[in-house]
Order: structure tokens, then C-alpha cells, then sequence
């Protein structure tokens, strides 16, 4: 008798807990090596910047392993550190006696990572994107930190873009959440292209974070699938002007437990 009674308070407490939304806190931030506008090395600073919003997810470009110019420091393991959040690495190319390339901050517990090479010409610099895949509500959520190519040719962006969808395509099971320094401004091809496996976070919001003193150029994106569930609760750009020359991205996601 008393175990008939327990059963319907146990069904109503595990339908009240699979109802209830799911926040993702995410953050995009360049952070120019950890080198400010006014020539300084601080990873404090940039460390400061993401714990000032509490994130769960932070991509990272622009991140140097080990190398003279860092004086030897792991970034990415610094960083999270100085945030509390587990880090991911990966290196796009060697620089200095180290690398140079993208990470992940994450204070999800993470089932797999991994990196995925993107084409570029010779004579430009080598690109990867950076994915963790971590469990929201029970459900695989992969989060991927990349930064395209930055020269005027825009064709490298577009094959990187191509390569990007390729690899995680609309179609594909599974959430995919896609950050960082595109350096592809809104209406450019390679947009173009995301934008028809991927929607908008910042669509209707203020988004320009280059240059951090006085931005006029929108090239930093959180891209996300609502089809899985996801809407956009907040959306807009960290004030901290001296820590990099890209302002951060913030973005909040949040999705029902039941869908």
C-alpha cells in the first residue's frame, strides 16, 4: 500500500525534473594570445572576463602552448585554472618551440574531444576546429571552438565552412553548438553557408567585438539548432577593451528537458 502511494509522487517528481530548462552559458572569446591593446601579457585579465558571466562553455582562438612569446605557458590549462573549468587543446599549427591554435573551457564533464583539420593554402596559416562533447540533461551536446581563415581571399573561409558542415551536417543526430572567430562578417559567403546547418544566436542583438576598442566589425558567432529544442535567452558582447583586441561573446541557450 505504501509502495502504491510512493509510485504516482515518484512519477511527478521525475516529470517535473525532465520539464525543467536546460541553460548552456557560452562564451567566445579571441584572445589575441593573452596579449592586451596595451602590449601586456595577462591571462588574469582574460580569465577575469569569462568568470565575470560564469559560464559553462567557452571557446577559445588564438591560444598559445608553450611557446617564447607566452614565456612557456599552456594557455588553455592556465585559463582553466584561473576559471575553475576543464580545458581542451588544439593545436593548428607549431609556433615558437610550441603551438598556436583553439580550446575549450568546459565545466561539463566531457565523454569524448577531439580536433578536425580545415583546409587552407599553403601559404596561409593551418585551421582546425576544437570539439568536446559533454551530456545536457541526458542528451550529447558537441561544442566546437574554430577561427577561419583571416586574409582578404575568402576562399579558404569558404572551403573551411564547407568542411565545417560537412563534418556536422543539419541532418546529423545530435546536438551541435558551433562558436568562435569566423572572420566572416554577415551576408559573406561563408555565413552563407553555416547559416544553412546552423541558426543565429545573435540574430536582432548588438554583436560587433572587432576591434575591442570601439567595435565596428561583427565576425565572432555562437551558431545552434533550435530544431533541437534550443532557444536564445540573452545575447551580447562583454565591455573589457584592454585584455585582447576582440571583445568576448556571450550567449545563453536554454531548452526544455523534455524535448
Amino acid at each position: 500500500m505504501a509502495v502504491s502511494k510512493l509510485l504516482p509522487i515518484a512519477l511527478l517528481l521525475f516529470t517535473a525534473c525532465a520539464s525543467e530548462p536546460q541553460q548552456l552559458r557560452i562564451v567566445s572569446y579571441n584572445i589575441h594570445h593573452g596579449e592586451g591593446t596595451d602590449s601586456v601579457f595577462d591571462l588574469e585579465r582574460i580569465a577575469s572576463v569569462i568568470r565575470s558571466v560564469e559560464p559553462d562553455l567557452v571557446a577559445l582562438q588564438e591560444v598559445d602552448r608553450a611557446t617564447q612569446r607566452s614565456s612557456g605557458v599552456d594557455q588553455a590549462a592556465e585559463l582553466g585554472r584561473l576559471t575553475g573549468l576543464t580545458a581542451t587543446y588544439g593545436m593548428a599549427m607549431p609556433y615558437q618551440g610550441g603551438g598556436y591554435g583553439d580550446a575549450v573551457l568546459s565545466r561539463h564533464p566531457q565523454i569524448a574531444s577531439g580536433a578536425l583539420p580545415l583546409a587552407a593554402s599553403l601559404d596561409h596559416e593551418p585551421r582546425i576546429a576544437t570539439w568536446v562533447t559533454i551530456e545536457v540533461g541526458g542528451r550529447p551536446v558537441t561544442f566546437v571552438s574554430t577561427h577561419l581563415d583571416h586574409t582578404k581571399d575568402p576562399q579558404d573561409r569558404v572551403s573551411q565552412a564547407r568542411a565545417l558542415v560537412a563534418h556536422w551536417p543539419r541532418e546529423a543526430m545530435g546536438d551541435v553548438i558551433l562558436v568562435g572567430d569566423l572572420n566572416a562578417k554577415p551576408g559573406s559567403e561563408p555565413m552563407r553557408i553555416l547559416l544553412e546547418h546552423f541558426d543565429d544566436a545573435s540574430a536582432g542583438s548588438p554583436a560587433h567585438t572587432y576591434p575591442s576598442e570601439g567595435p565596428v566589425r561583427r565576425i565572432d558567432w555562437v551558431l545552434f539548432r533550435p530544431e533541437r529544442g534550443w532557444r536564445v535567452v540573452e545575447s551580447g558582447v562583454l565591455d573589457e577593451t584592454v585584455a585582447s583586441d576582440h571583445r568576448a561573446l556571450f550567449v545563453v541557450l536554454e531548452r526544455m528537458g523534455g524535448r
